[in-house]
């Protein structure tokens, strides 16, 4: 088994080599003066079960094509199979058709994931469970649930929190994790008038003083998450607290986090953090690595990875 990290989360794929006692594959991805991308595989893969760990996280494109390139360079290199370790599935959002003349761009890019050489992509809490389908080689699906649900209950010991579904399609995520900690689930039914933009409308349970943990896949913009924690508060709750998988947290979203009565928004390392994130004082982030790196090798030995999760 072999791991090659691209230059979207260094931090992230050293974690992994660690905890699988395995050094990083020697490889250069570089740019030419006109910033297209070169990569070289300094090793011997031939044969090899190699994979490539290369969240799709911002700049997006540019960390697509690094994949892209990396896994056709290992095609070409004659590795037994070659891996898409996917942390952050970007481009996941746009899994649907939501109009007249727009694409479904999450499956593009499992096109051009499968047409690279990948044999199998591993990848992690999924904006939707569709994209799955998009793929005609094998996709793991893992979940950041059993590392959010031991840190809730090390922080909320004692308490009575609510888990909180930011909106109605963010439900299953949300229950999953009410059902770990046996705790009582809430929901908040939003009405988005367009793109980026949410309206608070209802919120479905009993929140009134008690604290309430927002669960969400990602957190992009934070306008969602911080109209709910705002609205939360209004109706009587404790605290609102939010864990969310990928934290893209774009633009000015790290100062209204700041800014908003967030006690605190936790996310995963699944995309490297800013500085911006580093620095704030009410975002803290759990790494996956030893997550990750487990279904890395369940895989290489082709053992159950589902079982992470029982």
């Amino acid at each position: 088994m072999k791991l090659i990290a691209g230059n979207s989360n260094r931090p992230l794929a050293e974690a992994i080599a660690a905890y699988l006692h395995l050094p990083l594959t020697n490889a250069s991805i570089k740019r030419f003066s006109d910033m297209e991308i070169f990569v070289e595989i300094h090793e011997n893969v031939r044969g090899e079960d190699v994979f490539v760990i290369q969240p799709t996280s911002y700049p997006a494109n540019d960390n697509l094509m690094e994949l892209l390139i990396t896994l056709d360079a290992l095609r070409r290199a004659s590795a037994r199979r070659a891996t898409a370790v996917i942390p952050y599935y970007g481009y996941a959002r746009q899994d649907r058709k939501t109009g007249g003349r727009t694409p479904i761009t999450a499956k593009l890019v499992a096109n051009l994931i499968t047409q690279s050489g990948a044999g199998r992509v591993l990848t992690l809490d999924l904006h939707s469970g569709q994209i799955q389908g998009f793929f005609d080689i094998p996709l793991d699906n893992l979940y950041a649930a059993p590392v959010f649900t031991a840190d809730i209950q090390q922080r909320f010991k004692g308490d009575q929190p609510v888990i909180v579904s930011p909106d109605v399609g963010g439900v299953g995520r949300a229950r999953a994790i009410a059902k770990r900690i046996h705790a009582d689930l809430a929901i908040i039914d939003k009405r988005r008038e367009r793109a980026g933009q949410s309206e608070v409308m209802n919120i479905i349970g009993e929140i009134r003083d008690r604290p309430c943990i927002l669960v969400d896949d990602i957190v992009d913009s934070a306008g969602t998450l911080c109209n709910a924690a705002t609205a939360l508060m209004k109706e009587g709750a404790k605290s609102v607290s939010a864990y969310v998988t990928h934290g893209v947290l774009s633009g000015g979203a790290v100062g209204r986090v700041t800014a908003s009565p967030l006690k605190e928004l936790v996310i995963t390392d699944s995309i490297q953090g800013t500085e911006a994130v580093r620095l704030a004082d009410n975002i803290r982030q759990l790494s996956i690595a030893s997550l990750l790196a487990e279904a890395i090798k369940r895989t290489s030995q082709e053992a159950s990875v589902s079982s992470l999760f029982e």
